[in-house]
């Protein structure tokens, strides 16, 4: 039965052979009309077996973050690790993946340096994959689009939505605090915050209403005349 993340490749025997040869030994990118691949050099090289940060660990994955000191990478640090998990065969070392990664699929989401290579990876990583996160209309309206099981998928939704509960949260928690200083926030879900915020403008257009009607009594008296 074949994988449904195999891509066939129908070129000649001879011209797949000159483009392996090519893709290992000389290392420099090609390019044809608007299609190309990138210059590997001996910086890529070293992350394969020496990777020094997070991101260059499991860059097989695909679109990792980078910086890790972001509220989005924190959000996303076990879902990645739920995804190495499921995607490396117990006996390949990581080392491995990111050498198909870099060889066979350009270090991309997108490109295909090795047809050959780039299959062997999506067949060891059972197509699990990170394809790209994002926030869209605020910082916090994470977007996380993945190829993988249920349960990985479940996850990722769930991370997108508490991270969009907490900030969204920090948002309404900010507005009350502007109304009132003194305000103690009742964390936990945003319906609760906006409820607190709506009894408090509630409260407020009391005051302000009571406040006018003293303010024209004592205009009725006479208090505010010259």
């Amino acid at each position: 039965m074949k994988s449904k993340f195999e891509i066939m490749d129908s070129r000649p025997f001879r011209e797949r052979v000159v483009d392996f040869s090519q893709s290992m030994l000389f290392w420099r990118g090609r390019s044809k009309g608007s299609i190309y691949t990138r210059d590997i050099d001996w910086g890529d090289i070293k992350e394969i077996f020496f990777p020094q940060s997070f991101e260059e660990k499991y860059g097989y994955l695909g679109s990792v973050p980078y910086d890790e000191k972001s509220e989005v990478f924190k959000a996303m640090y076990p879902l990645i690790l739920a995804m190495d998990y499921e995607a490396r065969p117990k006996w390949c070392p990581r080392w491995f993946l990111r050498f198909l990664h870099l060889f066979g699929s350009d270090k991309s989401v997108v490109r295909v340096r090795n047809f050959r290579l780039h299959n062997l990876e999506k067949k060891l990583t059972k197509g699990i994959f990170i394809w790209d996160y994002k926030t869209k209309w605020e910082w916090y309206d994470l977007r996380i689009s993945i190829s993988a099981p249920k349960h990985l998928q479940d996850l990722a939704s769930a991370i997108e939505n508490d991270f969009y509960s907490r900030g969204r949260q920090e948002d309404i928690a900010e507005d009350i605090l502007k109304l009132d200083p003194e305000a103690k926030i009742i964390w936990g879900s945003v319906d609760m915050l906006i409820k607190q915020y709506n009894d408090l403008m509630d409260r407020k257009s009391e005051q302000k209403k009571s406040l006018k009607k003293i303010m024209k009594g004592d205009e009725d008296l006479g208090l505010y005349t010259d």
